[in-house]
């Protein structure tokens, strides 16, 4: 399976070969500022299977963390497009995929320690208060 997406002002654009190796809806603080406040739907898939095929991103990683996730995004109208934790995978936000339909829904809620009372975590998913072990 392939999938296709890119930023909102499409100067960046990618392209995933193969299926994601997880699918989930993140509650953590940092994707609570990315989205405004919400949760973040993600799909995982490794390094190699991500290509970015038009346009170049530019990260930002908080020196105040250890371990800090490389954040992504358009230079240009500030699109976060993925995220880089530590270990060889990307998280690409399900809302720049071309299809987000595609991504079928999550299989699992992450970092729910950090929900808010108005989140709603699904009720039909495996929940972890942080990441699976």
């Amino acid at each position: 399976m392939s999938y296709q997406g890119g930023c909102y002002c499409k100067e960046v654009r990618y392209e995933i070969e193969g299926e994601p190796a997880m699918k989930g809806q993140c509650f953590c603080r940092e994707c609570q500022y990315a989205t405004g406040g919400d949760s973040l739907l993600v799909m995982g898939v490794m390094d190699a299977a991500f290509k970015v095929t038009k346009g170049e991103l530019k990260g930002f990683q908080r020196k105040d963390l250890d371990n800090g996730v490389v954040r992504e995004f358009c230079p240009s109208c500030g699109t976060q497009v993925v995220s880089r934790p530590p270990g060889g995978m990307v998280m690409v936000k399900v809302g720049t995929l071309d299809d987000p339909a595609a991504f079928g829904g999550p299989q699992m809620a992450i970092y729910t320690c950090d929900k808010q009372p108005y989140h709603h975590v699904p009720t039909d998913i495996p929940t972890f208060e942080k990441l699976p072990g």
